[in-house]
């Protein structure tokens, strides 16, 4: 069984939000968390794009809405235009986006699904302890978007073979991979596409592959 592992023992974590007090109060619950981690923080989009280009990231926390510069108005608009830039240059950076308003997402569904890296949603309305454990998804690999982009996802016919492999044959990742001619890190990819539209996270003491075939034979995916 595919075990998800963090990608260092002292990750990078670059937060990017214009508001102080959340800036604060995010950076400080991480060093609680991730004591060993390396974080920096930043208030801008173009700012947190500089970063970036110097430090190779674990992961990337980030308001959906920003300023483009120092100074400048905060908006949804920027911080989409961020992420299309972070899927795009940096396809396996894990993201987790802290926001109000996760409807916005949705302008962004064809390359969150595309992208290879974690990807979750923390809502700024909760304790702090949901953003950490997205931050733990994240790290992890996993997606955990918006009903707003769950919601009439496409079921791939790639992501049905694994489960075919996986649930009927008794296949792990490095036979799947190879009966599907694709590289492994394609299979881990496929998985986090399944758990996220079946709605199946992590949860204590739960095994993540019984739940997924659980919830795949519900909906009929797998006999």
């Amino acid at each position: 069984m595919h075990q998800f592992a963090q990608k260092s023992n002292k990750p990078k974590i670059l937060v990017v939000d214009d508001h102080e007090s959340v800036l604060y109060a995010t950076v400080n619950v991480l060093k609680q968390q991730y004591p060993e981690a390396e974080i920096v923080q930043t208030q801008t989009v173009k700012s947190a794009l500089k970063e970036l280009e110097n430090i190779n990231f674990d992961l990337i926390i980030v308001d959906l809405v920003m300023p483009e510069t120092i100074g400048g108005n905060a908006q949804t608009d920027n911080g989409i235009q961020l992420l299309k830039t972070l899927m795009r240059q940096y396809p396996t950076l894990n993201i987790v986006i802290q926001t109000g308003k996760p409807s916005a997402l949705v302008r962004l569904k064809a390359a969150i699904s595309n992208h290879e890296g974690g990807f979750t949603v923390a809502d700024k309305s909760l304790p702090m302890s949901e953003m950490l454990t997205k931050v733990d998804w994240s790290f992890k690999g996993l997606h955990n978007t918006p009903k707003e982009i769950r919601s009439g996802l496409e079921v791939k016919p790639e992501w049905l073979e694994v489960l075919q492999l996986a649930f009927k044959e008794g296949l792990q990742d490095i036979a799947i991979a190879k009966k599907m001619n694709i590289g492994e890190r394609t299979v881990r990819h496929y998985w986090t596409k399944i758990y996220d539209v079946l709605g199946v996270y992590p949860d204590e003491g739960k095994n993540l592959r019984i739940q997924t075939e659980i919830r795949a034979r519900e909906e009929g995916l797998i006999d």
